[in-house]
């Protein structure tokens, strides 16, 4: 499973880059995660510096570490950021992909 994790996160980041939510220099997040001044995606700049600089890291460690959490939100967190009030269609795919690595990790199927 955790290659399919692993699988995901890459189409992930290249959904991001692909529709212009990667930076090529983002801000250190991850000091101020690790400090304690960052909690959730709520504190970051914006949610996309979040997937970017702090979920898709951690990620990619549990799951090369086999330590991947039993329950993952962050396909919800996309769909409130994206589609909540108002919809942002290039999101669209991206926050399907977010989807899809929860029921990964989760161990959901479509079965």
């Amino acid at each position: 499973m955790n290659s399919e994790v692993l699988q995901k996160l890459d189409q992930i980041e290249a959904e991001m880059r692909r529709i212009g939510y990667w930076q090529e220099n983002p801000p250190d997040l991850k000091a101020r995660y690790a400090s304690g001044e960052l909690h959730s995606y709520l504190d970051a700049p914006s949610f996309e510096l979040w997937l970017q600089t702090i979920f898709v890291p951690n990620a990619r460690h549990a799951a090369q570490t086999d330590t991947l959490p039993k329950d993952s939100q962050v396909g919800l967190m996309a769909v409130r950021q994206y589609d909540y009030q108002s919809s942002v269609p290039e999101a669209h795919g991206l926050m399907r992909l977010l989807n899809e690595f929860d029921d990964l990790v989760t161990g959901k199927t479509d079965d």
